[in-house]
């Protein structure tokens, strides 16, 4: 990847990206009553009262979450979620006026997330929305991109400042296990298990240190400077996530893991 690529990787990443929920309901009042409960700066909504919309739609704006009803005026939502887990895996909650167990379990066996019977809290849909948001976005799919890094796991392409960064193994696993547990603090024990899997032999404690400072060094740069993986006395390591200021941003939680 020539370095003016990078560089547009790094331009994308720091620009302001609205969430997009579609809302597929064909109650137009209960519609827009979703829409204007979840009102929040950092979301946007598309509306569709059918699936032949709600396929166009999906189509054109790719949407981050989905609310669909099952009820449909051109066929049952269930059609549209299977048409929808060969697109996306972007999360579902399932919305019914059927209040039966057999429902629900159709719904998370073909892919759903979450399930409401109506009537229902908006309070609740809230909550539950706000739950989806933050775990797909915390979600690790091989590529990641903060600030001035780019980092891809399949093509083995770790750069900053769209310069290549030069990674052994095992500092590529650390990276790798760091992010997909961002904002939790991971145990010494673990991080041991994770990297030196194989039992074959004994495994000095000071080489986890060792790894660590060798990656913090590398992507950090200025000795000294700790802003993402963070040392959490007692406990393990961290790799900090970035707080959002309202809306559905993530705040960083730390809950150790046992190791």
């Amino acid at each position: 990847m020539s370095q003016d690529r990078n560089e547009n990787h790094k331009m994308i990443g720091k620009q302001e990206k609205k969430l997009i929920v579609q809302v597929v309901e064909d109650d137009r009042t209960l519609r827009e009553g979703i829409c204007l409960a979840l009102r929040e700066p950092d979301l946007s909504f598309i509306q569709n009262g059918s699936i032949e919309e709600a396929k166009a739609s999906f189509t054109s704006n790719e949407p981050d979450l989905i609310i669909l009803d099952v009820n449909l005026p051109d066929g049952s939502g269930y059609d549209y979620l299977k048409w929808l887990r060969t697109q996306s895996k972007a999360p579902v909650l399932m919305l019914t006026a059927n209040d039966m167990e057999m429902d629900e379990v159709m719904g998370l066996a073909l892919g759903a997330d979450d399930y409401m019977t109506k009537p229902f809290s908006l309070a609740v849909l809230r909550a539950r929305i706000r739950a989806l948001l933050r775990r797909s976005q915390n979600a690790f799919h091989g590529q990641y991109e903060e600030d001035d890094f780019f980092f891809d796991f399949e093509r083995l392409l770790f750069t900053k400042q769209g310069r290549e960064l030069s990674l052994s193994v095992n500092e590529q696993r650390l990276l790798r296990i760091f992010l997909e547990n961002r904002g939790r603090v991971l145990t010494r024990n673990l991080l041991v298990d994770r990297l030196w899997s194989n039992g074959g032999e004994f495994v000095d404690e000071n080489a986890l240190s060792v790894t660590v400072n060798r990656l913090r060094a590398k992507l950090e740069g200025k000795k000294g400077v700790v802003s993402y993986i963070q040392t959490v006395y007692g406990q393990g390591y961290m790799w900090k996530k970035k707080e959002k200021s309202g809306g559905f941003g993530q705040k960083a939680q730390q809950g150790e893991e046992k190791g």
